[in-house]
Formats: C-alpha cells, sequence, structure tokens
C-alpha cells in the first residue's frame, strides 16, 4: 500500500484509528485512576507538611 499522498494517507490513519474502540474505554478508565493517584499523591505531600506544622503549633500551645 503506497502513502505517497496525504488524501491516501489521511484515509489509512482515519481507517486505522476508527476502526475497533473496544479497548478504549480500559485505555480511558486506566488514565484516570493513574491521574487520581496521581492527584493524591500530591494532596498528601503538600498538605501533609502543612498539617503536620499545624498540630505541632497546636500541641505546643495545649502543653504550654
Amino acid at each position: 500500500m503506497s502513502l505517497a499522498t496525504p488524501h491516501l494517507w489521511l484515509s489509512y490513519l482515519r481507517a486505522r484509528l476508527t476502526g475497533d474502540e473496544g479497548g478504549a474505554s480500559l485505555v480511558e478508565y486506566a488514565l484516570l485512576v493513574a491521574l487520581i493517584a496521581v492527584v493524591c499523591i500530591l494532596a498528601i505531600t503538600f498538605l501533609g507538611s502543612a498539617a503536620s506544622s499545624k498540630f505541632s503549633t497546636v500541641g505546643s500551645g495545649v502543653a504550654n
């Protein structure tokens, strides 16, 4: 198959990309789970240190 002309190349890509979408939902769910995991890890990292310092401040205030 010669893909010399842009029209044939675009037709070939369209046929390949729009054919079977059965596994697309699985890939999309995997990407969503990965994104949620990254957001959770970042939130725990940033908020964890802030919460730790807050608890230390409150603990020092209660102890005095």
